[in-house]
């Protein structure tokens, strides 16, 4: 995590311009034109769609960065949203306060029951008090919606593979921000050979808590770590 306040202080003494994606934040939980950041991005497919169902991206700043990049860009590409799609969008944005307060609620419920968990190294989440950033986070940050890391006790390949397909109620997926919750282990990424347990990035698994009640994905957890 980076300091924005003082990475804008410095690049606008040196005529730089800045710009941040802020889709982890959601333009809620973080403003980065308010610490000087020049451009902020949102992925809109995640938190401000909401429903996985659509595919976009918002850009704020200045009006006159909004109107140099529409004239000299977005005018020559092509590239903007359809009408469907916008509406989707704010379809999404209608509920997204709320969606929010539940995603960062069951988070902190998931959180802590992983963290006393023996099956588990640790967990990287900047809202966490072990969080070596913590005071950083708070500085910038007043939330950090849902999406967390967890380092598995696993000493092979095989193991992370039949714990994530253990579970019932996380989807194997990518993307983030909807409704459903889901897992994304590092080393499904990797050939099964290259697995290094000593490595632990590869005993990484990124979570996303989605909207379904917290404790109905604790019990998902807990049948699916027992297996490891």
């Amino acid at each position: 995590m980076q300091d924005l306040a003082a990475i804008a202080q410095l690049a606008q003494s040196r005529g730089i311009i800045t710009i941040i994606d802020n889709s982890y934040c959601t333009p809620l939980y973080q403003k980065p034109h308010a610490l000087g950041i020049d451009l902020s991005l949102q992925s809109a497919t995640k938190y401000i769609g909401g429903h996985s169902d659509t595919v976009a991206g918002v850009l704020t700043g200045s009006k006159k960065l909004i109107k140099q990049i529409f004239d000299e860009q977005a005018l020559n590409t092509g590239s903007l949203i359809s009408p469907f799609n916008a509406w989707l969008l704010l379809r999404g944005l209608r509920t997204l306060p709320m969606r929010l307060d539940r995603i960062t609620q069951s988070t902190q419920k998931v959180l802590t029951y992983l963290k006393q968990h023996p099956k588990i190294d640790r967990v990287l989440f900047p809202f966490d008090e072990d969080f070596p950033q913590l005071t950083l986070a708070h500085k910038q940050m007043t939330g950090a919606c849902g999406l967390l890391t967890i380092v598995l006790k696993a000493d092979t390949y095989a193991s992370i593979e039949q714990f994530t397909f253990s579970l019932k109620h996380f989807l194997v997926a990518v993307s983030w921000g909807g409704h459903e919750s889901l897992i994304l282990p590092q080393a499904g990424g990797m050939p099964p050979e290259s697995f290094d347990p000593s490595i632990e990035r590869h005993r990484m698994a990124r979570i996303y808590i989605g909207l379904e009640d917290a404790d109905y994905l604790i019990k998902d957890l807990e049948q699916a770590l027992e297996v490891l």
